[in-house]
């Protein structure tokens, strides 16, 4: 054999290994397309974490990779796409906490088991919520907010994007452990409701990081604290409720990755091994640091206990305190 012929066949060999060494997933997975459904309008966290998955899977498995934007019903139209989907792994929905833990409860009619319409894949990423206020308000720290409310009852006010939505009941939970009496008032979604607050008819907000940074960055609005474990290295300076004397007050905003029912369990495992990777690459971290969203590697099994722990855990706080919607 010559050396070229030598210097041919190790080419061929070393262009062989990746397809020899897939495991019968991979092998699943890189059969077909891509579709990431995102059942919210493009733009947000939901659109953007579709995209970058979209975009990583594509990479992986040299396939065609779409991102189906399928708005509507409360995101239930683009969960409905996913129930009905082939169970093979082509077919995933990114959604957010609500949709999974809130809704179930809140819904008199909520039309999906979350544990026998899907399978979780994985926790892709999570977000501080952050209560804001006016600057007009004189309020400048938590403090005052639990003061002014103790002093004046039924006062203050805050906005959210609707009854039962994750911010909502984040500002029931904040009641309920500062003892300030605060009203909600809900908006039809969280631009104007955000409006409101900047425009001065709304003295408070519970919002996730990203919407209202870069009002907080103008001055706008000011942010008293997040509702997190730990502060957020998008913005290291607002500090935790619990460090400011509120515990338990823990309402991360967050987004997962799930499968239809029946999709097999290796090619589950290997999604999630996939979507954990993904995440990881620096080019995608800084670009979700950017948007105030830090990855979150939580898997299959570990996931799987978080939705029911988190649905258990709204589901008690709807009906203490007597949520409902028509």
């Amino acid at each position: 054999m010559t050396r070229r012929t030598l210097a041919a066949a190790a080419v061929l060999a070393l262009a062989s290994t990746p397809l020899l060494a897939q495991t019968a997933a991979e092998k699943a997975l890189a059969a077909e397309k891509f579709t990431l459904v995102a059942p919210f309008p493009p733009g947000g966290p939901i659109d953007t974490l579709a995209r970058v998955l979209a975009d990583g899977l594509g990479k992986r498995y040299n396939q065609l990779a779409v991102v189906d934007n399928a708005p509507g019903a409360a995101g239930n139209i683009g969960m409905d796409k996913v129930k009905r989907a082939k169970a093979d792994g082509h077919t995933l929905l990114v959604i957010p906490a609500g949709n999974l833990t809130i809704n179930p409860t809140l819904m008199p009619k909520f039309p999906f088991n979350i544990q026998k319409d899907f399978v979780p894949v994985a926790m892709l990423a999570k977000t501080p919520n952050v209560l804001v206020t006016n600057p007009a308000t004189g309020i400048k720290t938590v403090a005052d907010v639990i003061a002014r409310a103790k002093a004046k009852p039924d006062t203050l006010s805050y906005a959210s994007p609707g009854v039962g939505s994750g911010l909502h009941l984040a500002g029931e939970l904040f009641k309920s452990q500062s003892g300030a009496d605060i009203l909600h008032i809900a908006y039809k979604g969280t631009p104007p409701a955000i409006n409101d607050v900047m425009g001065g008819n709304v003295p408070l907000m519970f919002s996730n990081l990203p919407t209202v940074l870069p009002h907080i960055r103008s001055g706008k609005l000011v942010a008293l604290a997040v509702t997190d474990s730990a502060r957020t290295p998008t913005a290291p300076e607002i500090p935790t409720l619990t460090e400011l004397g509120v515990p338990g007050v823990v309402v991360p905003s967050w987004y997962g990755l799930l499968a239809p029912a029946g999709t097999p369990a290796d090619v589950v495992a290997q999604l999630a091994r996939d979507a954990t990777a993904i995440l990881a690459e620096p080019a995608v971290r800084e670009r979700l640091q950017g948007q105030g969203l830090s990855a979150w590697d939580m898997q299959t099994t570990a996931f799987d206990k978080h939705i029911q722990d988190e649905t258990a855990r709204w589901g008690k706080v709807i009906k203490d305190r007597g949520i409902t919607v028509e």
